[in-house]
């Protein structure tokens, strides 16, 4: 049966494939529409630059009037990731609108990563050290980075790795500075 929301998520996903955003993909998996996997690139100019990122969004049946429910499955280390990977974003919460669709999530996502708001931390070590020691966070930014390649090495499902570096080569990261801002 095809739902409001299953249409929509449709037009999301052909959305994504015909006009894909820098540095982003991701696809409703093979079993589920309403269960998506996506991969962001850490933006250039960034610490979280060269960085590999899944994630996994899941949609009700009341999407687009309520935002989906999105988690890194990559290890993250970000004053605004929980440590389960769910993620402290106003558009994915309070802020949420149904003119949001899912490249405009995961765009807001990947600018958070350059851009985030220590005000209202997840994670309160990342938070402390973004604010009062940057030369530390940045380490332990790169070890995330550098697990993150490892993760894809390691992973077990080679057509993943082989989108990721085709969406990587067709859709490089943009620069800090060219991502669109979040509150």
């Amino acid at each position: 049966m095809t739902t409001p929301s299953r249409r929509r998520l449709m037009r999301d996903f052909k959305k994504l494939q015909d006009d894909p955003p820098a540095g982003v993909s991701g696809a409703p998996t093979e079993e589920n529409i309403m269960v998506w996997e996506a991969v962001i690139f850490g933006p250039q100019d960034t610490p979280f630059e060269d960085g590999t990122f899944k994630l996994s969004l899941e949609f009700s049946e009341e999407y687009p009037n309520k935002p989906p429910s999105v988690k890194f499955v990559s290890k993250m280390f970000h004053p605004n990731v929980y440590a389960d990977g769910s993620i402290c974003l106003d558009i994915l919460q309070n802020q949420w609108s149904p003119t949001y669709d899912v490249a405009a999530i995961l765009t807001s996502i990947q600018s958070l990563l350059d851009e985030p708001n220590p005000n209202s931390p997840a994670n309160s070590l990342a938070a402390q050290l973004y604010q009062e020691n940057r030369r530390e966070y940045e380490k332990k930014v790169q070890a995330i980075v550098e697990q993150s390649w490892m993760a894809f090495e390691e992973g077990d499902d080679q057509d993943t790795v082989e989108e990721s570096d085709q969406a990587r080569t067709n859709n490089p990261a943009p620069s800090s500075s060219s991502v669109m801002e979040v509150e």
